[in-house]
C-alpha cells in the first residue's frame, strides 16, 4: 500500500488474496481516517464507496488478466475511486436486464455514482467512479442505458 497523503491512497491486489474484501476494507477505513480528521462521511457514502470498489474490483478481476490497482481520492467533497487493470476492453453499461443473471455490476456502479468515466491507458485501462461525501450518492438522472452519461476516453 502507498499512501501519499491523508487523501490519497494507492495499493495492488493480486487474485486468491481476498481481494475484494481487503479492498473493501481499505475503502471503509480510509472514509474513516477522513472522518477521524475532521471531514465526516455519512454511512450511506460510506457504503456506497465500499458497493463501488467491490464492484470495479470485481470486474477488473473477471475481465483482466495480472494485477489490479485501487486508489482512493479525495476530490473537494467527492471520493474518486480508480481501479486500473491490464486488459485493454473497454467496459460497457449494459442496457437493464432484471431477467439477466450476473452482470449487473456496472448497472450499481452508475446507479450511486455521481460520475463515471473509464480511460484507455497505454496498458489497459482505469476506471473511475465518484462518490459524494455527504451522503447524496444517487445522480438526479440514471446514466441512459446507451452510454451517455458516461464519459469514455479513448
Amino acid at each position: 500500500m502507498r499512501k501519499t497523503d491523508d487523501a490519497h491512497i494507492t495499493d495492488a491486489f493480486v487474485r486468491g488474496d481476498l481481494s475484494p474484501s481487503r479492498a473493501r476494507r481499505l475503502t471503509v477505513d480510509f472514509l474513516q481516517g477522513l472522518a477521524r480528521r475532521g471531514r465526516p462521511v455519512p454511512p450511506r457514502a460510506v457504503e456506497a464507496a465500499r458497493l463501488v470498489t467491490s464492484e470495479l474490483l470485481t470486474n477488473a478481476y473477471e475481465h483482466a488478466p495480472g494485477p489490479v490497482l485501487l486508489e482512493l481520492r479525495l476530490e473537494g467533497g467527492l471520493v474518486a475511486i480508480t481501479v486500473w487493470d491490464s486488459e485493454p476492453a473497454l467496459p460497457v453499461v449494459g442496457d437493464a436486464d432484471p431477467a439477466r443473471v450476473g452482470r449487473h455490476g456496472l448497472e450499481v456502479v452508475t446507479s450511486v455514482a455521481l460520475h463515471f468515466e473509464v480511460r484507455r491507458e497505454p496498458v489497459g485501462k482505469r476506471v473511475t467512479a465518484r462518490i459524494a461525501l455527504d451522503g447524496k450518492t444517487a445522480p438526479e438522472h440514471a446514466p441512459a442505458r446507451d452510454g451517455r452519461g458516461t464519459r469514455v476516453r479513448r
